[in-house]
């Protein structure tokens, strides 16, 4: 929760009015009266998880008369969820004279779409975080012993005029929401508790939000240097058992939503799938009606999903053109989920074309093109493929030891969330370039990293491993993407973390992501290619319906003069997808294979092909020791 320094405090209050009656949007904010030292403070929301937004839960302390505020004095602790990222909550300690310690912490959820409980744990030897009752992060450093200051509880809603923080705020998102459950407070009572870590805190009060408690709570009516709303009583409702706090354009304030669903993007993935992206979420029966969408000059339709976001809709459809694409037109009548629903009207958009990347892909992070790296950029969610999310560019002089492309580990990103590229769904093998240009002791700079939601590095410390100036580079090997986005997290645990370099490798095909049986017969390429002494293969029976049933198959091994090696699998398989082994070694009658080019070959005797014949399908890999 940003909020303004002491430079332009006096400054604010002068222009409090005017800055007040400028804005074009108004947000919300709802605060305790009264001010906690120390204690375990809880609530259940929803965010809104739209682009521009910030939904949150913090304390802060906004002075008293006997202690006035200052920027010296500074004292706060957020819980920030950021409407451009589905998979992320970001945790922040702010420490006098405004220094932030913010960790993005990535989560297996998309915080818009559900209740979730949110924790923070303030004492005077640690500040901790949690997640539906478990700890999922904690600050013991020196600062936390500067955050003393009784604050308030406070949640909002605003615009952050940060884009790079934020993402890029367009009208159409509105109205937006974010539902608060409940709230509560428990006391610090180290030793004597009965609830929170170490039974140290003790309950207090609990409010269930059914209501607008005025001895507990007041609305906010104020804004500050870098909202781009403003905070509005208005915006604040109570309805169903549940807190509502809204951003809304001035002239259509509350939590009424009257505006129909548009379309805010469209994408065309591949030659055959289109992704139209919603203003808000969307019903799923009138959005799932593929004659509703219309390509030019194109034959109807195949099929349309509504993704698990509920705001994207999948189109299944004839080969396109990606050299002229089309536009495409929406009919009306696809609904919101307001009550009463509001219906689209007839829409026409462009699509954007995903381009088609040249692996390995190569990006100079934070750089210039250099040493057939490709210059780095940000990303935004509508027209880019690749970028970084968050963070600042940084560029040194020197020598870096440990490889020839100085100019790649010269320049970074720092403070950066999230590194993501668009590709086709697959497998690919992922190196990230660091080199510690800065830092001169351990334990100043460490991060982990997540892909594809699951951690790939912990605790990364590049001083530690290598020292200063001198390249490093971590493989996370086997990546399946499934929804046509690598997405690479960073996760500070002291300092800042960065980037210098990425290089991606294609290493698989293409891979189905709406079904967990894709509809075709498939062997894929084994991995890796070569291999010693073991390789992973996988191959797919389809779900169609002449063939729900169990059908027998085999995988075998042979060498170049057709003579068999191995049998890998014999045996009747329901429709699925399959992983299997080939171990070089352990073969039958303890017999070792010499180097050299083999090959494997499916076999699935399914009936319901043409004469009774099997599917068969056969690829090429190498052993090589």
């Amino acid at each position: 929760m940003k909020k303004i320094s002491l430079v332009v405090a006096l400054l604010v209050v002068v222009l409090q009015f005017s800055t007040l009656t400028a804005k074009n949007y108004k947000g919300a904010e709802y605060r305790t009266k009264e001010r906690f030292l120390y204690g375990r403070f809880e609530a259940s929301f929803k965010a809104c998880g739209k682009e521009g937004s910030l939904s949150t839960m913090f304390t802060y302390f906004d002075g008293t008369a006997e202690d006035p505020w200052a920027n010296g004095k500074w004292n706060e602790i957020d819980i920030e969820v950021i409407g451009r990222y589905n998979n992320d909550v970001q945790f922040n300690t702010i420490t006098p004279s405004s220094v932030n310690h913010v960790r993005h912490h990535p989560v297996n959820f998309d915080p818009a779409l559900d209740y979730h409980t949110y924790a923070i744990e303030w004492t005077p030897e640690y500040i901790a975080w949690f997640i539906d009752g478990v700890e999922v992060y904690k600050q013991t450093e020196d600062f936390v012993k500067t955050i003393t200051r009784a604050q308030k509880l406070m949640f909002n809603m605003w615009i952050p005029q940060w884009t790079n923080w934020m993402g890029v705020f367009t009208e159409q998102i509105l109205p937006a929401f974010t539902y608060y459950d409940w709230a509560s407070y428990y006391t610090y009572t180290p030793g004597k508790g009965n609830y929170g870590t170490d039974n140290n805190f003790t309950f207090s009060w609990r409010d269930e939000f059914d209501s607008f408690d005025t001895n507990k709570w007041e609305k906010a009516s104020h804004t500050w240097q870098g909202n781009n709303s403003d905070m509005s009583p208005d915006n604040i409702a109570f309805k169903n058992g549940k807190m509502i706090l809204s951003l809304t354009t001035t002239t259509s304030t509350g939590v009424n939503d009257t505006k129909a669903p548009t379309i805010l993007s469209v994408r065309a993935i591949n030659e055959t799938k289109i992704q139209a992206f919603f203003s808000e979420e969307i019903d799923k029966t009138s959005a799932e009606a593929a004659d509703k969408y219309i390509l030019g000059g194109m034959p109807p339709t195949k099929k349309a999903a509504l993704l698990k976001d509920n705001r994207t809709v999948e189109l299944d459809v004839e080969k396109l053109d990606l050299s002229a694409l089309p536009n495409l037109i929406v009919l009306g009548g696809i609904q919101d989920k307001a009550s009463p629903p509001n219906s689209s009207t007839a829409l026409a958009r462009t699509i954007i074309a995903t381009a088609k990347l040249k692996f390995p892909f190569k990006v100079n992070v934070g750089g210039s093109a250099a040493a057939g790296f490709i210059s780095d950029r940000e990303f935004t969610s509508d027209t880019s493929n690749f970028g970084y999310m968050e963070g600042s560019k940084s560029t040194f002089s020197g020598d870096i030891a440990n490889t020839t492309d100085d100019a790649i580990f010269l320049t970074e990103i720092n403070g950066m969330a999230k590194y993501v590229v668009r590709v086709p769904n697959g497998k690919y093998r992922i190196k990230l370039l660091f080199a510690e240009n800065y830092i001169t002791k351990i334990n100043e700079r460490v991060f982990d990293v997540y892909v594809q939601g699951k951690q790939a590095i912990k605790a990364l410390d590049i001083f530690k491993e290598v020292g200063q100036k001198t390249a490093l580079e971590k493989v996370i090997d086997n990546v399946e993407v499934t929804n046509y986005l690598i997405d690479i997290h960073f996760a500070a645990l002291v300092q800042r973390p960065l980037l210098n370099g990425i290089i991606i490798e294609q290493i698989g095909t293409d891979v189905e992501e709406h079904s967990s049986i894709p509809s075709g017969y498939q062997l894929e390429q084994n991995y890796p290619n070569p291999f010693n002494p073991e390789t992973t293969i996988n191959f797919t029976i389809p779900n169609v319906e002449t063939t729900r049933r169990v059908v027998f198959t085999t995988l075998k091994v042979y060498d170049t003069l057709g003579r068999e090696v191995a049998t890998v699998v014999s045996e009747h398989k329901q429709p699925g997808k399959y992983t299997v082994a080939f171990n070089a070694r352990h073969l039958e009658r303890s017999r070792e294979i010499p180097s050299g080019v083999y090959f494997y070959q499916l076999r699935v005797g399914d009936p319901s092909l043409r004469s009774g014949q099997s599917f068969v399908q056969t690829k090429k890999m190498m052993l090589l020791k």
